[in-house]
């Protein structure tokens, strides 16, 4: 094993939290798609789809190190919103959380001396900065825009190219 179990556990825990992490930005684009806000529905969607491959990471990484995966139980998400603003502090909030966490790990790998798990740790601490940025750019769009302005709001993800366009229905 390439890692102690105390890397191990940390890392479990942190699966937990993207996959929780996925589920609350669901329950957010959900709330928009409700709304009748297709691109921040779909911005959103695609949010909870990077939380799910950030999970896929750690479960990848701790079987290539002959790790034990253990996904912990995961906290049901916030469904219900006041404000657009609401959804997207909470958000940025988790962004500037799941960034202490990614810290903590990186520490704990410092300390244990660990490069491969350092290494591995590097994406998710490059990664953490641009989703830190951007859910905090699109907050500060939000609060110039108030709540009547939220199409202004669209126009500004439609512009920027959202963050891609919503998930493709089954079709079967």
């Amino acid at each position: 094993m390439l890692i102690s179990k105390k890397i191990n556990d940390a890392i479990n825990q942190q699966i937990g939290n993207e996959f929780g992490a996925s589920l609350q930005y669901v329950a957010i684009a959900a709330h928009f798609d409700k709304e009748a806000l297709p691109q921040l529905a779909a911005h959103f969607y695609l949010q909870a789809e990077e939380e799910r491959d950030h999970a896929m990471r750690f479960v990848r990484f701790l079987v290539e190190a002959d790790g034990e995966v253990v996904i912990p139980a995961v906290k049901a998400p916030k469904n219900k919103f006041a404000s657009a603003k609401e959804a997207v502090q909470l958000s940025l909030d988790w962004e500037v959380e799941v960034t202490r966490q990614i810290h903590k790990l990186v520490d704990l790998a410092k300390k244990e001396v660990n490069y491969t798990t350092d290494n591995f740790l590097q994406w998710f601490v490059k990664e953490q900065l641009e989703e830190v940025s951007s859910m905090d750019n699109l907050l500060k769009v939000i609060r110039r825009a108030g709540e009547e302005g939220l199409l202004r709001v669209e126009e500004y993800l439609a512009r920027k190219g959202g963050h891609g366009s919503l998930p493709e229905e089954d079709a079967t």
